[in-house]
């Protein structure tokens, strides 16, 4: 697996490349702005887009949906809680939705759908071989906003204690904005992952 970051847009949200070395297939994960920039890291790798994925609906994730959906052919999904959120942004509608427990698979790399409101009422993660895509569910050091429109800080905290907390340690989460990190350092260092691991 290769994971290509492409950060975009002026609130630097961080889109994702990921793909299968051998059958070049890949996922993008939250084309929120530079449609272009992120079209021709596509072609320079030579990937063969299968999905296309918003962990969300804010702006600054599904700005760029439709170029690369009319770029690539392939096909968007979002949670359904954030589909009017995306349409919004965007006028754009998905092809279909993501649910709890779906597995999506790229090549021979396969990731779950890990349902995780709180920043938004449709918020997901991707969880898979070894690495966790978390929007902006969970950052390095802190948490994704829960006072905009469909935030909540109670299924905020839920989320976390329910779906994120029990991964191993040695999961990479790659957010939707700023750098890595590691479960381990995260339930170490972040005083929202402390508070339900304790």
């Amino acid at each position: 697996m290769k994971i290509k970051v492409v950060t975009v847009g002026m609130l630097q949200a961080n889109c994702y490349l990921v793909y299968d070395e051998k059958t070049m297939e890949a996922l993008v994960i939250d084309p929120g702005d530079e449609g272009e920039k992120i079209g021709r890291e596509l072609g320079q790798l030579g990937l063969k887009v299968k999905y296309i994925v918003n962990t969300h609906g804010h702006y600054d994730h599904v700005g760029a949906n439709e170029f690369v959906r009319h770029a690539t052919g392939a096909p968007l999904f979002i949670h359904e809680e954030d589909d009017a959120l995306m349409q919004e942004e965007t006028n754009a509608a998905p092809d279909g939705y993501l649910h709890e427990g779906d597995t999506l698979k790229v090549g021979s790399l396969h990731f779950s759908v890990l349902h995780t409101p709180g920043h938004t009422r449709g918020g997901v993660c991707l969880l898979g071989e070894g690495v966790c895509f978390t929007g902006d569910t969970l950052f390095a050091g802190t948490i994704g906003r829960t006072d905009l429109s469909g935030g909540s800080l109670r299924e905020m905290m839920s989320s976390l204690q329910s779906k994120l907390a029990p991964l191993p340690d040695t999961v990479v989460i790659f957010p939707g904005h700023g750098p890595q990190s590691t479960m381990g350092r995260e339930k170490a260092v972040n005083p929202y992952l402390s508070q339900v691991t304790e």
